[in-house]
């Protein structure tokens, strides 16, 4: 043994650490205050960025769609580094520690996923803030769903002000996208404040907003099942049936039951982003009687994942046209991932002369700086006299 443990140190890169790191201990030390080992968020709107890795030998933060951001270490084993002030907004990150992708373990925020490799960060400043104005209550609402026969869960947000007497008000169905949680427009869409600080400035008229589960997870349709090259053809479709099925069979019910909402076409709307920008799609185009308001933000549309009820509707103009208030069509100039998508359905709406409201965002991917202004803008057209 005393002749193979230098080798099996050295293999295992435990000798070629400087000195000062095997020293050191795995937590950060009792004896310092904890905000000198963690990230923080500057006065002029900076990000510190801190990990405490004392072995690691690179760290890089990796800030949105940014170039990665190499983070220096200290003698106490704290690696760091800090940013140009940026504009008020939330945004994600990740730490890539010896290649290894890592949320901050010194942050309360990880990004709502299925599987957690992200954190958020909030720089002060704008319409995310919680602000000192009334507030709407948000619930997490848990409901057994006859048509997936499952448990479900869903956030219900009212806003303020509202009770068992009040009028009975219009509603939004909002979806996630792909990898996301019923939690995702909550935590990172920050849909309360939205909502809280656009009916402050009287920009919306009050509504009721309902966030389900984009990802039902009936057979056959559970995303950790399918290679990424086979979601389209073989997760898609039938995971948005079943999603159909949950919303118009299980969903509004609930709603209409538990809740003083308009039961009229004019006062529902469907609304996702990515993955459920094509729920709203599906559900939308699939219930034109249900639903008088659609919006997809950087949707998958049938350019890629076809659906006869959607493209029978596309086909009969004059019936979209006269069934819907509404119908939003938004995405990121650069966007890689539903770009086409987006283009495919912009044409057939062009082409067949289906009244549409659509926005692009110069410079901007698949990513919440698309979605976050385009629910704002939607939710300041919806239900409009």
């Amino acid at each position: 043994m005393r002749v193979f443990l230098p080798v099996l140190l050295l293999a295992g890169g435990i000798l070629s650490q400087p000195a000062s790191a095997l020293d050191l201990p795995a937590t950060p030390p009792a004896d310092r205050p904890l905000k000198e080992f963690v990230t923080s968020v500057e006065t002029d709107g900076s990000i510190t960025f801190r990990l405490y890795a004392p072995a690691a030998k690179a760290v890089a933060v990796v800030l949105g769609a940014r170039d990665p951001l190499a983070l220096k270490r200290g003698e106490d084993g704290v690696w760091s580094v800090r940013t140009e002030p940026l504009k008020p907004n939330l945004y994600e990150y990740y730490f890539n520690i010896d290649g290894f992708r890592s949320i901050d373990t010194g942050t309360n925020a990880p990004k709502p996923q299925r599987q957690v490799n992200t954190s958020l960060v909030l720089v002060p400043g704008g319409i995310l803030d919680i602000r000192n104005v009334p507030h709407g209550d948000l619930r997490l609402v848990t409901l057994h769903s006859e048509a997936l026969n499952a448990e479900r869960q869903m956030y219900v947000y009212t806003p303020p002000g509202y009770s068992d007497a009040s009028k009975p008000l219009p509603v939004v169905y909002l979806y996630h996208g792909f990898g996301d949680t019923v939690g995702s427009w909550v935590e990172q869409g920050r849909a309360p404040q939205i909502l809280d600080n656009l009916l402050a400035e009287q920009k919306i008229e009050p509504m009721i907003v309902v966030i389900p589960d984009t990802e039902t997870d009936v057979p056959g349709a559970i995303p950790e099942d399918f290679p990424g090259a086979d979601r389209r053809k073989n997760f898609y479709p039938k995971n948005a049936e079943a999603a159909d099925r949950e919303l118009v069979e299980d969903l509004i019910p609930y709603i209409e039951k538990h809740y003083r909402v308009r039961n009229d076409a004019d006062g529902r709307a469907v609304a996702g982003l990515s993955q459920g920008g094509y729920q709203a799609l599906v559900s939308g185009l699939s219930h034109l009687g249900t639903f008088g308001w659609i919006a997809t933000f950087s949707g998958v549309s049938t350019t890629t994942v076809p659906n006869e009820a959607v493209e029978a509707a596309l086909n009969d103009p004059d019936r979209i046209n006269k069934a819907l208030r509404g119908f939003t069509v938004t995405v990121g100039t650069k966007d890689q991932v539903t770009g086409t998508d987006i283009a495919g359905l912009k044409a057939i709406l062009d082409e067949r002369k289906i009244a549409h409201d659509y926005q692009d965002y110069p410079d901007l991917q698949h990513e919440m700086d698309v979605w976050r202004p385009s629910l704002i803008a939607f939710l300041e057209k919806a239900f409009k006299k």
